[in-house]
């Protein structure tokens, strides 16, 4: 547990990355993690873009202004026709908090691999969907920079603020 805990609080968000690309079995491993993640029946209704080729990275500059420069872009979506849906309320579906999970598997992984990388939720979601062809029933929710921290990437000054457990348990 302690090992898990170091990592959790080791990760930061990388806001500046060098161009280094990610070796691909090296990229694999952190794919699996979300695999690994679990999701709400197992139904898996994530669905994950590997953006990295300068022509796909280019766009996704033209859908976010926060990429810091990383080679490797993961667009983590989720299928809203595989998701789970409430049995009284079909409205409520896992698929945003499934896609949550996945991309915290990811982050982890990338950090245990060496790695950085960012959760940015600030995105034109009609552009990314219309610029990647995703298919109608993809529902994008995060993309993930991700890549080798640059020499001057550092964690916010407020990554150290944490409540206390207390603060948070009611």
């Amino acid at each position: 547990m302690t090992a898990f805990l170091d990592l959790a609080a080791e990760r930061y968000s990388v806001r500046s990355f060098c161009p280094r690309p990610i070796e691909p079995e090296k990229l694999s491993k952190v794919l699996s993690a979300a695999r690994l993640a679990p999701t709400a029946c197992n139904n898996q209704p994530q669905r994950i873009k590997v953006i990295s080729d300068p022509a796909d990275l280019a766009k996704a500059d033209e859908c976010t202004p926060c990429r810091f420069g990383a080679p490797t872009v993961l667009l983590v979506c989720y299928d809203k026709t595989v998701c789970w849906r409430h049995p009284e309320n079909s409205a409520l579906t896992s698929g945003a908090i499934d896609a949550g999970i996945v991309t915290t598997h990811l982050m982890l992984a990338a950090k245990d691999a060496g790695l950085g990388s960012c959760w940015v939720m600030k995105f034109d979601v009609a552009k990314t969907a219309k610029l990647f062809a995703l298919p109608e029933n993809f529902v994008p929710v995060a993309m993930l920079p991700i890549g080798y921290p640059a020499a001057d990437a550092a964690p916010s000054d407020r990554h150290e603020a944490r409540f206390d457990v207390e603060k948070i348990l009611f």
